[in-house]
């Protein structure tokens, strides 16, 4: 297999204060020999300098001098490392509240979360606020990495309670795929290499876990979805008739010769053929990049969505999303924004705010009257033109968008869009209904 066809798994880290996020991904590109020499060299000069006998792999990772300074990580670093297996994607994400922007980035199109739990202080605040936002952001799988067993004298009896207590929180908040692994980091326990302290553990290594967790069905296979980059019509006397969608496949598989409908216009036709730089195919799936040609000129534009006539996505101007408030001005109800969703920009304003979430109880508060920085909760929107789109939970390819300030052009948040609401109208397209 080259390496080109091997398989990429991006998994995101989340965990409080001195946890030992920085340690544990500075463990697994260590001893999986994925670090270059220059690094290694001076990582043993910084451990020289320092006088100890051991060097800090958590500086693997904390590249910002002040992050180093303080022992902390407060941005998002993205690190790359592969095994014969896959090629691995890591978000490095800071556990603190006041960072909870930086973490929604960084979990957005992870298929794994690492949610490290230290074995003396257990499931605490902080644990639950990371296992909610694995929640909200729909990650496939989370790993609880129970961490620095090595000062518990590696006990059993104490995983098994933190275990205990995590999946009563797993349960609450309806994360389907959670596994638990104890582990030593610093010592490398059960990260790459199993661990001779923990014969009572039965499971995988960390990397091994990561080799081997089955993610090809994380995306929706079922509903096609192609939303519109692109129409690209070249003008020339060899393809004076091509007329190609592009853009990248969001869900589904779509054949030659399926009955096609464009949103929001509703013109249906049948799919002539598939194409790609590297010539045509019979079928597309996710995540290609393709341009789609028709048999019929219908009004498709981009913006638009191409999708199967079965299992249509919404088409409405009003519906209910959950957000993460990004920026330092506080939400304005009733003011004006830009939405980005997918390639369709549109005029939009919050009508209303249904709760906030209170970052520490996880509890929800209906009295909100605007958002901060890092809040997040439930508005509810309306667009000048339609979003056409699936539930978040549905497929977060489509279910996925910004907002954006339009005086200053400034993101100021990230959301999920979920249902559209009973009480909204959905549109019907010659017989067929949403």
């Amino acid at each position: 297999m080259t390496t080109e066809n091997i398989e990429i798994l991006r998994f995101t880290t989340a965990g409080s204060v001195d946890d030992g996020k920085s340690t544990l991904i500075g463990r697994l590109l260590y001893d999986s020999k994925s670090i270059f020499e220059d690094q290694l060299e001076t990582l043993e000069q910084a451990a020289d300098l320092s006088g100890g006998s051991e060097i800090n792999l958590a500086n693997l990772t904390d590249g910002l001098r002040s992050e180093r300074e303080q022992g902390i990580t407060i941005d998002v670093a993205y690190r790359y490392f592969a095994t014969p297996k896959r090629k691995f994607i890591i978000a490095d994400t800071p556990g603190h509240v006041q960072y909870t922007r930086n973490m929604v980035t960084g979990a957005s199109t992870a298929n794994l979360a690492l949610i490290l739990i230290d074995a003396r202080k257990g499931v605490i605040e902080q644990s639950r606020r990371h296992a909610y936002i694995a929640s909200l952001l729909r990650i496939p799988h989370v790993v609880a990495c129970i961490n620095k067993m090595d000062l518990v004298d590696f006990s059993e009896e104490r995983y098994n309670e933190i275990v205990a207590d995590f999946r009563e929180v797993a349960a609450r908040m309806d994360l389907p795929d959670v596994h638990f692994i104890p582990m030593s980091a610093l010592k490398g326990d059960n990260v790459v290499n199993e661990s001779v302290e923990m014969p009572w553990y039965k499971g995988r290594p960390l990397l091994t876990f990561l080799e081997e967790v089955y993610i090809s069905s994380d995306r929706n296979m079922k509903d096609f979805r192609l939303p519109v980059q692109y129409v690209i019509r070249p003008h020339t006397d060899e393809h004076h008739d091509f007329r190609g969608f592009a853009g990248q496949v969001a869900g589904g598989i779509i054949k030659k010769g399926d009955p096609i409908i464009s949103l929001p216009s509703g013109k249906r036709s049948k799919v002539k053929s598939i194409q790609t730089l590297d010539g045509e195919l019979e079928e597309a799936f996710p995540p290609l990049c393709v341009s789609i040609c028709l048999e019929d000129e219908i009004d498709c534009s981009r913006g638009d969505t191409l999708s199967t006539i079965e299992n249509l996505p919404y088409v409405v101007n009003e519906t209910e999303a959950d957000i993460c408030w990004m920026h330092e001005t506080p939400m304005a109800k009733g003011r004006k924004y830009l939405i980005k969703h997918n390639a369709n920009v549109s005029k939009m304003m919050i009508k209303e705010i249904e709760f906030k979430i209170d970052i520490e109880t996880l509890d929800k508060m209906y009295d909100a009257e605007s958002f901060a920085l890092n809040d997040i909760g439930r508005i509810r929107l309306k667009t000048m033109k339609p979003l056409i789109f699936d539930a978040y939970k549905k497929n977060r390819n489509m279910g996925g968008f910004i907002i954006i300030d339009e005086a200053t052009n400034a993101t100021v948040a990230a959301g999920m869009l979920r249902s559209a609401p009973k009480d909204i109208p959905q549109p019907e397209y010659e017989g067929y209904m949403i």
